[in-house]
């Protein structure tokens, strides 16, 4: 480690490779039991137990548990400014929904809709609701599942339909401010989440295009040209225009938010511009009262059309619907932090680092864990969380903005749990969509294979790594934020992945030291 952030903590050495991953392996093991024995997804308990089960370990080996308490909590205080966040765009949803934002982007998207151009058009669709609503897993059950009957009705084979939605969901997840994990990537590796998801365009642009043009041509190679019924889309559609005041205005908090990210404004102070810009609408173009307001920014809209797609759609947002997730973050960040704190991550990456001699090597090796992970726990959240820990120290070592890593846990995290069927999104996707995989019929799980945008964001991702395109280096304002905050970086010697940039200037630094006795 360097001197700037060495903490005196005791002399420590490092555990075995075994005994490093035995906590992990515990920790899967009851995440496993609780996932798929019991039929359970939630796994805080397991997660407790885990780092429960971490700090006896280090109790065991030497440490005081105060040293590893200081551990745990040092990683949830670096977060808390993401988890606040969450907070607002708890807030966020609840008031855009009763500001009409949200009914009118889905109302404009779903009248885009021709039968030639569906399946690009139904990913597009997908993409713009789960943006707007940060939730990747309310798009597939709501806007994904009307699609699948509108896709029925065209002909086109479920699996092709299933798969274009679930590209254009997960994106929508992946790059929206509003998204739980698209927050949480950047909590775990000390990022600021605009940043982050600017940083994941070069990956994420190039794949939804390239899966918008395979739709594309495959729509006009699948569809044959007849009258098709949109009675769904259109029983939708006209209960949103009498329910909603559509139009621009309600648009209004959407184009602020994105206005103030542009611009780099801090996310938290522009996230709640949106809020108030949202309810203001609500009350003078909705005609909800002040405390109706309230109200959507802590339980979220309550409302019953009658009509099953718009209700799921609807009734969502609210402070409190962010609790869970919240609550999961914080006992996953304190089991990374003991993890952390214990060395059992900085044993696995020293068996890491020992097998790889280049950027490109670490960089696949954050996103594979991230896929293994999400093999193994069957959870996307931890996915993220804990290559996020385990490989930051590693990062700052290097050199490397932490921002790589940040989206190398999204792609081998976010986009391929749908991908995974017995993942809590590949199961989620599964029976949302209707596919018949629970009852036998093998061939439904074609649709990951037709997920392009999930699974070629990733080879995208490891072709920069290897040719060196759009993997920045930490700026020297990161590295001042990784002193200022005690981060972890990890001292490499003479590693051929130590900071060679970080070396050359201490070189320089020590060279022209006028206090330097020669």
């Amino acid at each position: 480690m360097t001197d700037a952030t060495v903490q005196d903590t005791g002399p420590r050495t490092l555990p075995s490779l075994g005994l490093a991953i035995l906590p992990i392996i515990v920790t899967l093991g009851l995440l496993a039991l609780q996932l798929f024995y019991y039929n359970d997804f939630t796994p805080h308990i397991p997660l407790i137990l885990g780092l429960a089960f971490t700090g006896l370990l280090g109790v065991l080996r030497g440490q005081r548990w105060m040293d590893i308490r200081e551990g745990v909590f040092h990683v949830i205080h670096v977060s808390m400014p993401s988890l606040s966040v969450l907070i607002v765009v708890g807030m966020l949803i609840g008031v855009w929904i009763a500001s009409g934002t949200v009914p009118t982007l889905i109302y404009y998207g779903l009248t885009v809709l021709t039968p030639q151009i569906f399946l690009a058009a139904a990913m597009v669709l997908c993409a713009v609701v789960s943006v707007s609503l940060g939730t990747s897993w309310g798009t597939v059950g709501t806007i994904g599942l009307a699609l699948m009957g509108i896709g029925a009705g065209f002909g086109i084979p479920p699996v092709w339909t299933a798969g274009a939605v679930v590209s254009g969901a997960f994106f929508g997840d992946k790059v929206s401010p509003l998204s739980d994990t698209t927050n949480l990537a950047p909590a775990v590796t000390g990022q600021n989440v605009f940043d982050h998801i600017k940083n994941m365009m070069p990956t994420t642009v190039p794949a939804m295009l390239i899966a918008l043009t395979i739709y594309v041509v495959a729509g006009y190679a699948l569809i044959e040209p007849a009258d098709t019924s949109f009675a769904s889309i259109e029983r939708i559609t006209t209960r949103l225009d009498q329910d909603f005041q559509l139009g621009l205005i309600p648009l209004l908090p959407a184009l602020a938010v994105l206005i103030l990210a542009l611009m780099k404004k801090p996310p938290l102070p522009s996230l709640f511009a949106g809020v108030l810009l949202g309810a203001l609408v609500a009350m003078f173009y909705q005609d909800a009262g002040l405390h109706d307001v309230f109200s959507y920014a802590n339980d979220g809209l309550r409302t019953e059309t009658g009509i099953t797609e718009i209700d799921t759609l609807l009734n969502k947002g609210g402070i409190q619907s962010m609790m869970w997730t919240i609550s999961l973050m914080l006992i996953a960040l304190g089991f990374g932090g003991a993890l952390e704190r214990t060395g059992c991550l900085e044993a696995i990456i020293q068996a890491i680092i020992a097998r790889v001699k280049s950027f490109a090597g670490v960089q696949t090796s954050a996103i594979g864990t991230a896929f293994a992970t999400n093999m193994v726990a069957g959870d996307p959240y931890i996915s993220i969380a804990l290559p996020g820990r385990m490989f930051s120290p590693l990062y700052r070592g290097m050199g490397y903005s932490t921002l790589n890593l940040s989206r190398a846990v999204e792609e081998g995290g976010t986009m391929m749990s749908p991908l995974i069927p017995w993942n809590a999104g590949g199961a989620f996707v599964i029976s949302a969509l209707g596919l018949g995989v629970m009852d036998g019929n093998l061939g439904d799980l074609m649709y990951i294979p037709l997920s392009f945008a999930c699974w070629i964001s990733p080879l995208i991702g490891i072709f920069y790594a290897i040719t060196g395109f759009f993997s920045p280096r930490a700026s020297d304002a990161e590295r001042a934020t990784w002193e200022e905050t005690g981060e972890t970086v990890m001292d490499l010697g003479d590693h051929a992945l130590a900071d060679s940039d970080a070396a050359d200037a201490e070189i320089e630094r020590v060279t022209h030291d006028p206090t330097r006795q020669h």
